[in-house]
């Protein structure tokens, strides 16, 4: 699986999976639970690189003294919303606002589909931001991130 960043706006970001084949209804199964079981996490504030105390312990995490004043006092980092999942021929897309989550839920997310690429669905590649020429994105004239070119 091919791994690659664009231009990414955190609050407008577009994620892309083509695929070696498209996708039949049992694997897009399993790669909306993974976007889903990501976004849940993500959005109770689970991708906080301000508080990482048991990676930042190392190897041995036997009776780590994990200081919860010094998690309250870690500023929240909430992913904000997820779209669903769409699919195009061999293409998918999800539409994210990371909000204030850290690129650690990158990470996250990247390893997760490396994982169904090698158990469940050839991923042939991941493009984290940007556009498609080939798949246009509608804007949706509610967004308060909404261009309007015409003034």
């Amino acid at each position: 699986m091919e791994v690659r960043f664009r231009e990414i706006d955190p609050f407008n970001c577009w994620i892309w999976l083509r695929f070696a084949d498209p996708p039949g209804s049992g694997e897009r199964s399993y790669v909306e639970t993974a976007f889903d079981s990501w976004f849940f996490l993500a959005k109770l504030g689970g991708f906080n690189a301000e508080n990482l105390q048991a990676h930042e312990a190392g190897a041995d995490l036997s009776w780590l003294p994990y200081d919860a004043e010094a998690a309250e006092r870690a500023l929240p980092a909430l992913m904000h919303n997820m779209a669903q999942l769409e699919y195009k021929d061999d293409w998918g897309r999800c539409w994210v606002d990371l909000g204030t989550s850290d690129a650690i839920a990158l990470d996250v997310l990247i390893n997760t589909l490396a994982r169904l690429n090698r158990d469940v669905v050839e991923i042939a590649e991941l493009v984290i931001g940007g556009l498609q020429e080939d798949w246009p994105v509608e804007e949706d004239p509610d967004s308060p991130f909404h261009s309007d070119d015409d003034a």
